[in-house]
């Protein structure tokens, strides 16, 4: 009914199969329509040659765009238990961008000052490849219910770790590939903790 497939469909996804498809209601919700557009869409173009530290500014940047999202949406739903997990995703955001920095201070000894690092930093787009005004505008009706906020985390966890998944096929340094698989599978975790929010509920 698509709580379990969700976990298969993450899984697979995970280990590189290329199409794999969930529908949110199972099987019984699919009224026959297809998806459509091109497979590099929400892909911010890389030239394939990006250095591990280059990969990791655009990966903070994504996540302080995913928690920029959360914090607002948290202030958007009168819903006070979906306004909490909100808040508590944007904080997820932050401890991953925290993550990162460090991974970065491993790879340029020299960086201690977090602000100079940020100076770096594309700012605007969320894992997934969307900005956050756009992916608003698209789900204002969602932004009501903890159930609808969940499915929508997921959404866009689930993007993220095709995102970076997609990106370490595309470049050709092997640090810079090590550096995304790893970041997928902090996706993966993100992953699977929103999956047990979703099966405790239902």
């Amino acid at each position: 009914m698509g709580g379990r497939s969700r976990a298969a469909a993450q899984f697979l996804a995970g280990q590189g199969f290329e199409e794999v498809y969930n529908l949110k209601g199972g099987i019984a919700a699919w009224q026959g329509l297809q998806a459509f557009g091109p497979a590099e869409m929400g892909m911010i173009t890389l030239r394939g040659n990006e250095t591990p530290q280059e990969v990791i500014a655009m990966a903070y940047g994504m996540e302080q765009g995913l928690a920029d999202f959360y914090s607002k949406v948290s202030v958007m739903t009168e819903d006070l238990e979906a306004r909490e997990m909100m808040r508590k995703l944007a904080q997820v955001e932050e401890k991953h961008k925290h993550k990162l920095f460090a991974l970065y201070q491993t790879l340029e000894p020299g960086s201690h000052e977090r602000i100079l690092f940020e100076e770096k930093i594309v700012f605007g787009l969320m894992e997934g490849g969307f900005t956050g005004e756009e992916f608003l505008e698209k789900n204002k009706p969602l932004l009501n219910t903890v159930d609808n906020l969940l499915s929508l985390a997921m959404m866009l966890e689930a993007q993220a770790l095709d995102l970076y998944t997609r990106y370490a096929q595309k470049v050709r340094d092997a640090q810079s590939r090590s550096v995304l698989h790893d970041i997928a599978e902090e996706e993966k975790g993100h992953l699977a903790a929103l999956g047990s929010l979703v099966e405790a509920r239902t």
